[in-house]
C-alpha cells in the first residue's frame, strides 16, 4: 500500500470515529506536502504501518506502554500542582504498546529530517548517541522529573524563549474562528465549563488549529475571564491510537494516553486528562508544545538530545514490568542499530513524501 491509499484509508477509518474537522484536514495535505518533517509530524498512522514492514525483527524488542508519535517537536512545557514549570514529553495522543525501539527510532528519525531541513545542526550518529545514553541512564536509576526551577537552568532557558512571550501568545490564540456554544459537539461545552475554576466567566470559545498530526479533530479552546485576567483550556476529540488501525485492532481496544499521564515518572499537569471522550488540558504562554523555531538558536544540541532520551526513558518507565527486559536488550541493540535504522526510515519517509508531493502537484 503507498502513502495515498493509507492516508484514505486511515481518514476513512478515523471518519468513523469521530466528526472530522474537514478544513483542517485540508490543510494537513498542504502542511504534509511542505517538507519532509512535517510530513513525519502528520504521518504516524504510516508509520505505524510501514516500520514493522521495514524492520519486522522490532518485535524482538521488549514491549512498552510507548509514546507512539514521538519526535523532537513533541516535547513542552507545563506547571505541576506546586505552581512549578516542568518540561518533558507534551503529547500522548497515540499512546499505545510498543516495542520500546519504536520510541526511539522515530524520535532519531525526526533529528535526522529536522537536520536536513536546517533546523538542527547534530549529526545523526552524535544524537543517537545522546539519546541512548540518556535513555538507558534513566533506565538504570529509576527516572527523575525535568523540573525547571533550582536544577536545569540550561533547558530553562531553552524552554522559555523570546517567541513564547505572553503577549504573543494570547493574540495567537485568539486568533482562531469564534464558536457558539449551540454549535459545539456533544459534551464539549459541559467539559470546558468543568475545567475552568467556579467563579470563571466562559467569555468565548474559539477553534484552534495546532499540531499536525492530530489536525482534522474538532479541537476548541474556551478562554474565561478570572481573577483579573484570561485563563484557556483546551479540548481535543480523543480517538483511538493509529496503531490501532494499522493492526486492523477494535478501535475500543484501551490505549494508553491515561496508563502514562497517571503512571509515567513525571511532576503531571494537574489540568491534563480524558473525559467524556475529550483530551481537555490548561493553554498558557508556558503550557504548551515547543517548536524548534521557538528554542533559542544558541542551544546545546548534545546535551537536549539527551535529555530528550532521558524523558523517553521516564516515560517507559511507567511499564515497569518491562524495564528489566528493555535493560537486556539494550546490551545488544546500540547506537549502530539505532542509527541504521533511523536512516532505513528516513529514507521510506522521503520516498512517501515525494510521492505525497506529487498527487498534490496533479490534483491542485
Amino acid at each position: 500500500m503507498g502513502i495515498i491509499d493509507a492516508t484514505e484509508g486511515y481518514e476513512s477509518w478515523l471518519r468513523q470515529q469521530i466528526a472530522v474537522n474537514e478544513t483542517d484536514l485540508k490543510a494537513k495535505h498542504r502542511a504534509m506536502a511542505s517538507a519532509t518533517f512535517p510530513f513525519l509530524r502528520a504521518t504516524f498512522y504510516r508509520w505505524a504501518e510501514r516500520l514493522p514492514e521495514l524492520y519486522p525483527q522490532i518485535f524482538e524488542a521488549p514491549a512498552v506502554c510507548a509514546v507512539g508519535d514521538l519526535h523532537v517537536e513533541n516535547f513542552g512545557t507545563w506547571r505541576d500542582a506546586e505552581g512549578r514549570l516542568v518540561w518533558g514529553i507534551n503529547d500522548f495522543d497515540e499512546a499505545h504498546t510498543l516495542p520500546y525501539t519504536s520510541d526511539l527510532i522515530r524520535l532519531a528519525t525526526s533529528i535526522e529530517l529536522a537536520r536536513a531541513e536546517n533546523s538542527l545542526s547534530i549529526s545523526l550518529e552524535t544524537a543517537c548517541k545522546a539519546l541512548l545514553e540518556g535513555y538507558r541512564k534513566a533506565l538504570e536509576t529509576g527516572g527523575r522529573p525535568f523540573v525547571l526551577e533550582e536544577k536545569h537552568d540550561w533547558l530553562r532557558d531553552t524552554a522559555t524563549g523570546d517567541l513564547r512571550h505572553p503577549v504573543a501568545f494570547w493574540a495567537k490564540l485568539e486568533k482562531g474562528g469564534e464558536v457558539t456554544p449551540e454549535s459545539l459537539p456533544e459534551n464539549a461545552l459541559a467539559v470546558l465549563k468543568k475545567a475552568v475554576p467556579e467563579r470563571a466567566t466562559l467569555n468565548r470559545i474559539r477553534q484552534r488549529q495546532a499540531g499536525l498530526g492530530s489536525l482534522g479533530r474538532p479541537r476548541f479552546v474556551g478562554i474565561a475571564g478570572w481573577e483579573g485576567g484570561n485563563i484557556a483550556r483546551e479540548v481535543k476529540a480523543s480517538v483511538p491510537s493509529a496503531v490501532c488501525w494499522a493492526r486492523g485492532a477494535n478501535a475500543e481496544t484501551p490505549t494508553g494516553m491515561e496508563t502514562l499521564l497517571k503512571t509515567a515518572v513525571r511532576c503531571p499537569d494537574p489540568f491534563a486528562h480524558l473525559e467524556q471522550g475529550w483530551i481537555v488540558r490548561r493553554l498558557a504562554p508556558h503550557c504548551t508544545r515547543i517548536e524548534l523555531a521557538e528554542v533559542p538558536k544558541e542551544r546545546d544540541e548534545e546535551r537536549l538530545f539527551h535529555a530528550m532520551g532521558y524523558e523517553t526513558g521516564n516515560v517507559h518507565l511507567a511499564s515497569e514490568f518491562s524495564v528489566l527486559d528493555v535493560l537486556r536488550h539494550l546490551e545488544k541493540w546500540d547506537v549502530a542499530d539505532l542509527r541504521e535504522q533511523a536512516s532505513v526510515m528516513v529514507a521510506a519517509v522521503r520516498r512517501d513524501h515525494r510521492e505525497w508531493r506529487e498527487a498534490q502537484r496533479m490534483f491542485s
